[in-house]
């Protein structure tokens, strides 16, 4: 884990050049210089644009989350195969005020803020640059473009603002609210607001903005934009930001407005014109390549270079190049419903769909042989790095890179889709009306849930009708079906926590199976579940990460710390 450091560097993306520098000083207690070199910059019509990616360059994928890998391994979804690692902080609950791998979050998205408000700042000018060595009337359309997006990029700096906010409240609870570049506040010393603050912080950023955002990148002329926010990412932030509010852990007395808001707020966001929102037809495949891109299931993706990354960590090491870093618990294997009925000697056949699309399990066919991971076999669970758990990632994984010649394959990492605003709307629908009142919506919670089930290559049987008639049962189906339909995809340790169930869950050992191999031709292995980590989690306390000592000292007493820390 790196040291956070006091100097603070906003990071251009398009142009890889510094614009905006600051002292060497904590964030919080900094004075930030928008302008270091004004009258290079003031001239530079380029600039307008080259500059607003600098409030973009925080955001952070989740494929690199934590060990250079997915945050799965906070969870019950994965544990981590190398001999050591940074999850362990978590897995253990050793995280403090000096270790935290996660901590350094904290200070890039307080940067991502700057950001946003000094290109605020800065644009402020920019009428008078898009005009700048221009004929108004020979040069028409390409002003009218400019001004477009530079209107664009404007309502995107406060979203931006609206989402680093949200990353920050989910992580820590209350944070200090910053409303301008601190050079104009003229704020030295800033107190973290309470949780619900900041909520009303976000939503007003977005309710104030969205009607200067670009409706859907794939369906405008400036198709090459895509991967800015957009109304439906905006949209979908909020949505997800009031369902976290509703949620046991910040809604300790259950109020029914809480859910009623967020249900309003994703039927909102799954009704308006214009975004052209519907699942991918295919589960495994939408998480491949560029169709996360694509599809109109995707609402906002983080792109990424063509690269092996993804697999050279999680590949089994029997394939050549791979380092099989992380492997997906039997607690998260178990979870997968049957969809005909069970075989012997066979745990794997007849489960939900989604089970062979996201996890490579013993007698999988992977990277063109069969997984064999019994005793002397190819993939024996014995060798060094080998599963600890009897299984391998495959979602987000192309099949057969060749990982010796260094191939590479596109990784988008998805933060907005379709399928999780479904799960969002019906876990909210459920606790404001229960499963079957659409009190005039689009949907029920029941519709919206059996929807995702019944994506084409899933056709999971629709939640079964008596068993969920109650808030409680369908309570139980929702949380079930997140599980499955998000795995891998950072929700799963937020989810835990929001719902405050992971004082229970992840206190609980991580579960592994051994395979044993019963006879060659044809291939039939016997299958035993062993425990092959302990988990600790320590509640209250962990429900929220504390603040690092070097934040608490700079606020010279502004910023308290979390409690139990």
């Amino acid at each position: 884990m790196k040291n956070m450091k006091n100097n603070l560097i906003v990071t251009i993306a398009a142009s890889i050049s510094l614009l905006f520098v600051s002292c060497d000083k904590d964030f919080l207690d900094t004075k930030l210089n928008t302008l270091p070199t004004p009258e290079t910059i003031a001239t530079d019509r380029n600039t307008l644009f080259t500059s607003a990616w600098s409030f973009y360059t925080p955001l952070r994928e989740g494929f690199t989350a934590i060990d250079n890998n997915l945050f799965a391994t906070v969870s019950d979804e994965a544990q981590n195969n190398l001999p050591s690692y940074n999850a362990l902080y978590f897995n253990q609950s050793l995280i403090s005020d000096a270790i935290n791998p996660d901590g350094s979050i904290y200070r890039a998205y307080y940067e991502g803020i700057r950001a946003a408000y000094s290109y605020l700042d800065y644009s402020q000018n920019a009428g008078r640059l898009i005009l700048q060595g221009r004929d108004p009337v020979a040069d028409a359309v390409a002003i009218a473009q400019d001004q477009q997006n530079v209107a664009w990029f404007q309502a995107e700096a406060h979203i931006a603002i609206a989402f680093y906010y949200a990353e920050l409240i989910k992580r820590y609870g209350g944070v200090p609210i910053v409303t301008q570049t601190l050079d104009n506040s003229g704020k030295i010393q800033i107190p973290k607001s309470s949780y619900n603050e900041v909520v009303e912080f976000i939503v007003k950023q977005i309710d104030d903005y969205k009607s200067g955002l670009q409706v859907n990148w794939k369906t405008s002329a400036f198709v090459a934009s895509d991967g800015r926010f957009s109304l439906g990412s905006a949209l979908a932030l909020k949505a997800r930001v009031l369902l976290y509010a509703a949620s046991p852990l910040n809604n300790p007395t259950n109020e029914v407005a809480k859910w009623q808001r967020a249900a309003a707020a994703c039927n909102d966001l799954m009704t308006t014109t214009g975004l052209n929102l519907s699942l991918n037809t295919s589960y495994g495949p939408y998480f491949l390549g560029s169709t996360t891109l694509t599809s109109n299931e995707t609402i906002f993706a983080i792109r990424k270079p063509a690269n092996n990354t993804l697999e050279r960590q999680n590949y089994p090491i029997a394939t050549p190049g791979g380092q099989g870093s992380i492997s997906p618990t039997d607690n998260l294997v178990s979870a997968y419903e049957y969809k005909g009925t069970p075989v012997a000697n066979n745990p794997y056949a007849n489960r939900d769909p989604r089970l062979d699309a996201t996890i490579v399990y013993n007698g999988s066919t992977w990277n063109s042989r069969v997984i064999d991971q019994s005793a002397g076999s190819i993939d024996d669970m014995n060798k060094p790095n080998a599963s600890k758990t009897g299984y391998y990632l495959k979602k987000f994984l192309n099949d057969n890179l060749n990982l010796v010649q260094n191939g590479t394959a596109q990784h988008n990492w998805v933060v907005f889709r379709y399928g999780e605003v479904l799960l969002n709307y019906a876990e909210a629908m459920n606790e404001a009306y229960g499963p079957d009142n659409n009190n005039g919506y689009a949907k029920t919670a029941r519709q919206a849930i059996n929807e995702v089930r019944n994506r084409p290559t899933v056709v999971m049987p629709p939640v079964n009708l008596i068993a969920t008639t109650s808030k409680t049962g369908f309570q139980i189906a929702v949380k079930q079906e997140r599980r499955i339909e998000l795995a891998f995809e950072g929700h799963r340790y937020w989810d835990l926590l929001r719902w405050k169930d992971a004082g229970t869950v992840l206190n609980q050992p991580i579960v592994g199976v051994i395979a044993t191999k019963v006879t060659t031709t044809p291939r039939v292995w016997s299958y035993e579940k062993v425990n092959v980590a302990t988990r600790k989690f320590n509640a209250p306390t962990n429900y929220l990460y504390p603040f690092t000592r070097t934040e608490i000292v700079n606020s010279q007493g502004t910023l308290i710390q979390n409690p139990g820390y």
